[in-house]
């Protein structure tokens, strides 16, 4: 028997979204029945690379079709629901061959009753083999490059040939089985979409009961972004790193449909809902609501789309629940690694402020959400400190993972002691990690690398875990969802997860609970403790990252250090230096978590504006060179301040040959002022210099370029002058010694007898 090439393609179809997936082996079809191989469905939380038998490991694996599922209906089953399942969508030849005998069916698998299988389920996809109904024909063939749409519709229940044979309530696998025969291959699957399907009540048939005590829910839904802001100024002078958020903020964009998502159910969740808002990303669609510019390339073009947006959220949020993200959405974990207590406290006091003034609300106070719901026990105790001198009151409530915490059972919120006690908020981590997706938490199968998950694949899962929630854990256990910091999925997406939370709402199954009364309650258990994961720590900021940042916050410490107001017209020094500190909470924002690229620019950006900052004050290059009259003549240096705050600044003269700086107390300089200081030197020779000069502030903090100024000096320093008087001294003694010498030789050649001065005749030079 030759050996037949077996290749298949497995996909994760996103509702509305797209993605494929290379196939894994041979699937039994109704016209083939032999050589059977496993075979792994793609996923409902991952995208999954297989191997099949004919390929090496680690070649590229051969793709045939691409399944794209444009709608599933019903969504989430319920006793009034229509009795078939609907798909609709297409099929797409990707390969290099012809497809032919291409065939579609809806597999089920047996119901999931446990929460273990269904942590499993989304984790890897369950087995969906326990209903095969019959196989439907989509195409006779597809040439590469074709497509062919296609509608499935299938019943729930009875005796049908394509019914997928569901008579009770549960939560079921459900596979879409895409089969073909490409050229110089055998029948296989080439294409497959694995997810879960909810049943709460069967059309026609049996319906879950309602549990004695319905689940409490509670929604944090976040409105974040990562960081864009390069500069804020006033109308037309913000500046941005790209003009991204002008899609983003657009009818179709991603914060668009955030926004539009929680207007659409606000009014019956208003008691389980709450906002959590990035101030970053509400001071830059402020700033680009005035009118704002994008680095490189001029004007920015989402003026009205920011000031649409904008005025919608002050809309919606008006006596709503809404709690602030950290300023930047910073790393409050990496800040505290490297002692950056003033901008922790800065990412933890901008936020509500920022918040009041732009929106008009007042968020939860002393509340924190920290990136992953994680911290470490450093920084949960930096957290509680109260700071009233920065007017910080410290941390009163926290929402963290369960795997945070330890000694926590349970669902409600449990104390951690402590001198001062704080309320922790567990959320419910299957169903926030559902709508997560492996986005963030990446997995490997077999050494293949997962790529990034489709998110609306993960909302259809998430849905499907919230009803089991709801429907099979009827204890009255808290059920608090957090969707991930920068959710990526469609409106439409959105939209089915909250319509599927006022459903059960609206039916008895769960109950609506407010993040205020969580964090206000009185814990039961009160002995919890704070854990962190070791996979959290390995995604945090990278130390380069963070070494860079602690090296400019230390330069802008000093800067400010040496500012000071210059009356009540002027600006204040934390007029300037606080959009420096904002600018350094984005590099270490938990946006850039396993994203080090991105970090890096950021850094490069806040070190672009602290050096423009810096270099508003320096020494201005002289016109023409400087001659120096004497050997202590000063050496006049201009330096120029063009902050609008008064600076104390230090002269700094590099080491030169032949001039030695004397000492010079360190000069403050007017707001928007200059002054010319004469340098006492000395000159220690004659000739011409090259003196370079640069100013500092009194902490060293480098202020401005390095000048070189060309000094000239013909006169002699006094050290010059003292020698030249030593050796001439010198000389006299030397010259007096030798004619002394000579005398007294003289007068030994004349017996004894002094000579007079006639009888002393000079010596006649030898020829």
């Amino acid at each position: 028997m030759s050996v037949r090439k077996l290749v298949c393609t497995a996909a994760v179809a996103a509702f509305l979204l797209t993605v494929t997936a290379p196939a894994g082996a041979v699937e039994q079809s109704q016209t083939d029945q032999a050589d059977a191989l496993p075979f792994m469905p793609a996923p409902a939380t991952q995208v999954w690379a297989t191997r099949t038998l004919s390929a090496q490991p680690g070649q590229q694996q051969p793709q045939f079709l691409r399944l794209d599922i444009a709608q599933l209906t019903p969504r989430f089953v319920t006793s009034d629901s229509p009795g078939t399942v609907k798909i609709t969508g297409k099929i797409v030849n990707v390969g290099d061959r012809k497809v032919s005998d291409i065939v579609l069916r809806l597999e089920r698998g047996e119901s999931l009753d446990t929460e273990d299988d269904l942590r499993k389920a989304l984790r890897e996809p369950a087995a969906a083999e326990f209903v095969q109904p019959n196989f439907t024909k989509v195409a006779d063939h597809l040439e590469p490059g074709q497509q062919k749409d296609f509608t499935l519709e299938v019943p729930l229940r009875g005796p049908e040939p394509t019914s997928l044979a569901i008579e009770q309530p549960g939560i079921y696998p459900i596979l879409a089985n895409i089969n073909g025969r490409p050229d110089y291959g055998g029948q296989a699957r080439l294409a497959a979409l694995s997810t879960l399907l909810p049943v709460l009540g069967v059309p026609g048939g049996e319906t879950r009961g309602k549990p004695g005590a319905p689940a409490k829910l509670t929604v944090l839904w976040p409105v974040a972004d990562r960081p864009r802001l390069v500069r804020l100024g006033g109308p037309g002078q913000s500046e941005l790193v790209d003009d991204e958020l002008v899609t983003s903020l657009s009818a179709t964009g991603r914060l668009y449909g955030l926004l539009q998502a929680y207007e659409q159910v606000i009014s019956s969740m208003s008691t389980s809902m709450c906002l959590a808002i990035d101030p970053d990303l509400l001071r830059t669609v402020q700033a680009m609501s005035t009118g704002y510019r994008v680095r490189g390339a001029g004007e920015g073009k989402g003026k009205a789309e920011a000031k649409l947006w904008l005025d919608r959220l002050g809309l919606a949020v008006k006596g709503r629940c809404v709690v602030a993200l950290p300023s930047a959405d910073a790393d409050l974990v990496a800040l505290n690694r490297v002692k950056l207590t003033n901008m922790r406290t800065l990412a933890l006091t901008d936020g509500p402020k920022l918040i009041q003034q732009v929106l008009g609300v007042q968020p939860l106070p002393d509340f924190v959400w920290p990136e992953d719901g994680v911290l470490d026990q450093s920084t949960f105790d930096e957290l509680v400190t109260p700071q009233p001198d920065q007017k910080y009151a410290g941390m009163r409530s926290v929402l963290l993972d369960p795997t945070g915490l330890a000694d926590a059972p349970g669902t409600a919120p449990v104390g951690i002691a402590g001198q001062h006690p704080v309320t922790a908020v567990k959320v419910d981590s299957m169903v926030s990690d559902a709508l997560q997706g492996s986005a963030s938490r990446p997995r490997t199968l077999s050494g293949v690398t997962t790529p990034v998950e489709s998110q609306p694949v993960s909302v259809q899962n998430a849905l499907s875990v919230l009803v089991f929630r709801a429907g099979w854990q009827g204890d009255g256990r808290n059920v608090v969802v957090t969707p991930p910091r920068r959710w990526n999925a469609p409106l439409s997406e959105m939209t089915e997860f909250l319509n599927a939370a006022q459903r059960l709402l609206s039916s008895g199954y769960a109950t609506q609970l407010s993040l205020e009364e969580l964090t206000g309650s009185t814990p039961s258990v009160t002995n919890a403790k704070i854990t962190y994961p070791p996979e959290a720590g390995a995604r945090e900021i990278a130390p380069a990252i963070a070494d860079s940042v602690t090296q400019q916050s230390v330069e802008l410490s000093g800067i400010v250090a040496s500012m000071q107001q210059e009356d009540s017209e002027h600006a204040a020094p934390a007029d300037l230096a606080d959009p420096l500190w904002l600018g350094l909470l984005r590099a270490m924002s938990g946006a850039w978590r396993s994203d080090e690229e991105g970090a890096r620019s950021a850094t490069y950006i806040s070190q672009g504006e602290l050096n423009s900052l810096t270099g508003m004050v320096g020494v201005t290059p002289p016109s023409s060179p400087i001659l120096l009259g004497s050997g202590d003549s000063p050496i006049p240096v201009t330096i120029t301040n063009k902050l609008d705050v008064r600076v104390t600044v230090r002269i700094v003269l590099a080491d030169t040959p032949g001039i030695r700086k004397l000492d010079l107390p360190d000069q403050v300089l007017p707001a928007r002022g200059e002054r010319v200081v004469r340098v006492p030197v000395e000159v220690l020779r004659s000739g011409r210099f090259p003196v370079n000069v640069r100013l500092t502030t009194p902490e060293g903090v480098a202020l401005g370029d390095t000048v070189k100024l060309e000094v000239s000096s013909s006169a002699y320093g006094t050290i010059t002058v003292i020698v030249t008087v030593i050796a001439a001294i010198a000389l006299v003694l030397l010259s007096g010694r030798r004619i002394y010498k000579r005398v007294r030789a003289r007068n030994g050649e004349n017996g004894g007898e002094a000579p007079s001065i006639e009888n002393v005749t000079p010596e006649k030079s030898s020829a």
